[in-house]
């Protein structure tokens, strides 16, 4: 299987603080890759390097051309990564003058010309990715009147009609309501692209990705920069003893009485619920 994203020995710095050190990781193209962690382990820190956002302080980032040849990010021009893979963080401020139209439309400025946009084959990328998010009626109005979960669907959309072989997304459920968490992931889920995102329910990460990478810190170190401590098929990463061990909690995998599909339940330790 070809390798969409690599990372060969990779650390990272923020604010003059080590937050990853030492991460190797290679995502296959075409699987759905979900990251999870406690808050402020890394994952986003972790996604913002596999994008370019932010430089490694030591390590390698590569990612796959057309043919599946893997190239280090650093010598790739800014729009040549653009083409080659999709981000959309977890928070971000959309200007208000902008139409969702206008807004899904700047997805596609990596792919055309500006003598190309706004012609009839743009438009239908945009209606379409829009019609994916469920805001298809919304086209033409202003961003200051969506809801903050519009405005999350509307930003995935862009994302969606940057139409790149890897789609990074950091959160992609944050602020959305339930219905719209399951439709998303749904949707998601039937794109041919590879998809790498950070997911904060531990639920959906086991039953929406093929692989979960779980950044933390080694059992018994406290202190330090994070690593990928456990990665693997869902069901393997999210064990009793792993989300224990690297959540706090307790859970138990159970199989759905109507869907087939697990779900993870989650619930206090023991010696919490005893005290």
């Amino acid at each position: 299987m070809s390798v969409a994203l690599r990372l060969k020995g990779v650390s990272a710095r923020l604010g003059g603080r080590d937050i990853l050190s030492d991460i190797d990781l290679d995502v296959p193209a075409g699987q759905r890759l979900g990251i999870v962690g406690v808050n402020g382990a890394g994952k986003s820190t972790l996604l913002r390097v596999l994008a370019g956002v932010l430089r490694p302080s030591a390590g390698e980032v590569q990612i796959a051309d057309a043919s599946g040849h893997l190239e280090d990010s650093r010598h790739l021009a800014s729009r040549e990564r653009a083409r080659r893979l999709a981000f959309v963080p977890q928070e971000e401020v959309v200007a208000a003058e902008l139409l969702v139209g206008e807004l899904v439309a700047l997805g596609r400025v990596p792919r055309t010309r500006p003598w190309s946009r706004g012609g009839r084959d743009e438009r239908a990328v945009v209606e379409a990715a829009l019609d994916a998010v469920g805001l298809a009626d919304r086209i033409s109005s202003p961003c200051d009147q969506l809801s903050g979960g519009e405005r999350r669907r509307a930003v995935l959309a862009r994302g969606l009609a940057q139409q790149c072989p890897v789609l990074l997304l950091d959160e992609p459920t944050n602020q959305l309501d339930v219905a719209w968490q399951l439709r998303l992931l749904e949707v998601f889920a039937t794109q041919s692209q590879t998809l790498v995102a950070t997911v904060h329910d531990l639920d959906l990460a086991l039953r929406f990705f093929d692989t979960l990478a779980v950044v933390g810190r080694p059992e018994g170190i406290s202190a330090g920069p994070a690593r990928i401590v456990a990665i693997g098929p869902p069901a393997d990463v999210l064990s009793a003893a792993h989300v224990d061990a690297h959540f706090g909690v307790g859970s138990v995998q159970v199989p759905h009485p109507q869907l087939d599909q697990p779900h993870l339940l989650i619930h206090p330790r023991e010696e919490t619920r005893t005290r």
